[in-house]
């Protein structure tokens, strides 16, 4: 197993794992033009477990900056998927803490994510690595 930074020929392998988790298809030249801007914004972090040079799993981490206190910046993380073949076998461990040494490394105060409330297993998942779904309440609105 190997977490790395994506690359732009994983994106195929992102798509089938987008496909697995929503049920939609990708617009793959949108993805892909996409992707090249998203990969020379340094605000973003784009990581992918792979094993077997197979993408299994994916996580993007989106540096945001403060304006108090310290004014240290902190990370949102936004789509994390494993291949549902390989859940429980390690990979959003080992995907979550290259993404926390990496939001470290750029002296984030904290991680934010927002996931669906009935998914228990996402959840559980979440908890497991130390977040607190009672300490604070999240909010999502689609436009």
């Amino acid at each position: 197993m190997t977490i790395r930074d994506m690359e732009i020929y994983d994106l195929d392998f992102l798509s089938e794992l987008y496909f697995q988790f929503w049920g939609e298809k990708s617009n793959v030249v949108k993805v892909r033009k996409k992707f090249s801007q998203l990969q020379e914004n340094p605000a973003y972090i784009l990581l992918c477990a792979v094993e077997d040079d197979r993408l299994v799993g994916s996580v993007m981490g989106v540096i945001c900056e403060e304006l108090y206190g310290e004014c240290q910046p902190f990370l949102v993380v936004e789509n994390m998927i494993v291949d549902s073949s390989c859940r429980k076998k390690g990979i959003g461990k080992l995907l979550f803490a290259e993404l926390e040494k990496q939001a470290k490394k750029r002296e984030c105060s904290q991680i934010l994510l927002v996931t669906e409330s009935n998914r228990e297993d996402a959840c559980g998942f979440y908890e497991s690595l130390g977040f607190h779904p009672t300490a604070n309440k999240g909010y999502k609105k689609k436009i």
